[in-house]
């Protein structure tokens, strides 16, 4: 029977080398294949010769509506029904080259649907503006940002496998569409109902237009014959400020911080433990925390232009299943906590009581499967 360092990592590879960084809500961060470096994980489960390939696909949703600035929810837009609602549905594809035992290349490519539906951006949330309280929805559809990436195990499997380190390196490319459009809703004076198309919230656009690189960390330590703990995390550094998209072409001027959309960084963190079930081979248990988001500053090049930042802590079990060249995983990160950080625009507020909202959901869910040829 495989050890249970074999399995999680297997799995680990399944969950990490497709998984979305999505951040479950407005907090704009892109759907696209960057949380963890992918590669090889063990040498007692691959046993492979050089020159294999893994396909892997990923199935992400979440639905936010609750609205937070700072980390204090404002209830009253559920209870008014003024609330944004977001549905996101993603089909992460990936492939992988295992060169050897310790070096691999990958390319993944999501493939997104996303709907939003909102007062404010159509007839507005005011009763006097929008007496009906009518809600319309705007959307988009499409591929989003490729990334390519390599990964290396600091250590060799064969020599060490209860323990390891993997180093990764990624470019991620603006295939996705960064100016996706749709119909909004207006009234003239007289109440008549109009549409005009422009570009969607920043939050649904399916790609940010530009291109990212991202460092990369996977580790993992057996602790028992059938615990397992797991790490991973990764960073993306978007040097550039902004892509150049009005928010409002509508508008007679464009703010000069907030009217085009701005290209963020992105960030990522995982931690937890896995437990072999031995009743039934191959199966795992998972149990551990989350924290992913929008940094209100970058670290390379500036920070202007209208963005969301913030992060959501989550507590994200899960079941994992290895069956020969399979591994099938699926995990419910649940949002313990929620920030809405103030953002460059905000900071510069001189009376420093500017600071946006966003909305977040209470949980995402990821199933992801792969094989190995």
């Amino acid at each position: 029977m495989k050890t249970i360092s074999t399995i999680v990592l297997a799995v680990a590879y399944t969950l990490f080398s497709a998984e979305s960084s999505r951040a479950q809500g407005c907090v704009a961060v892109r759907h696209m294949s960057c949380a963890a470096p992918a590669g090889m994980n063990s040498a007692d489960f691959f046993k492979q010769r050089n020159g294999h390939w893994q396909v892997s696909a990923g199935y992400r949703f979440f639905r936010s509506y609750k609205h937070f600035v700072g980390d204090v929810e404002q209830k009253h837009r559920v209870e008014q029904g003024t609330q944004v609602i977001n549905v996101s549905h993603a089909l992460d594809l990936g492939i992988t080259y295992l060169v050897n035992h310790r070096l691999s290349f990958s390319a993944n490519l999501p493939i997104q649907y996303n709907d939003r539906s909102s007062l404010y951006e159509h007839y507005g949330n005011a009763v006097a503006q929008n007496p009906e309280q009518k809600r319309f929805h705007t959307g988009s559809q499409g591929i989003g940002d490729l990334r390519i990436s390599g990964s290396y195990w600091v250590i060799n499997p064969a020599k060490l496998p209860k323990a390891n380190l993997a180093v990764g390196l990624g470019i991620k490319l603006p295939t996705g569409n960064y100016q996706a459009t749709d119909d909004f809703h207006k009234l003239t004076k007289e109440g008549t109902d109009y549409t005009i198309n422009k570009p969607v919230d920043q939050s649904i656009q399916l790609g940010d237009g530009g291109v990212g690189a991202s460092v990369e960390l996977q580790g993992y330590a057996q602790l028992t014959k059938t615990l397992t703990a797991y790490a991973n995390g990764f960073y993306l550094f978007n040097p550039r400020e902004t892509n150049g998209v009005v928010r409002s072409p509508e508008s007679t001027t464009v703010d000069l911080v907030t009217g085009t959309f701005s290209v963020a960084d992105q960030f990522a963190a995982r931690l937890g433990l896995s437990q072999s079930l031995g009743f039934v081979p191959g199966l795992s248990v998972m149990l551990g925390g989350r924290v992913e988001g929008v940094p209100a500053m970058d670290a390379i090049g500036g920070s202007s232009g209208f963005r969301r930042p913030g992060y959501i802590v989550s507590v994200e079990p899960g079941l994992a299943y290895m069956r020969h060249k399979t591994s099938v995983a699926a995990t419910v990160p649940i949002a313990i906590y929620r920030n809405r950080i103030k953002s460059y625009a905000d900071r510069l507020d001189p009376l420093g009581q500017k600071h946006g909202d966003a909305a977040f959901a209470d949980y995402l869910v990821s199933i992801n499967i792969s094989r190995w040829f």
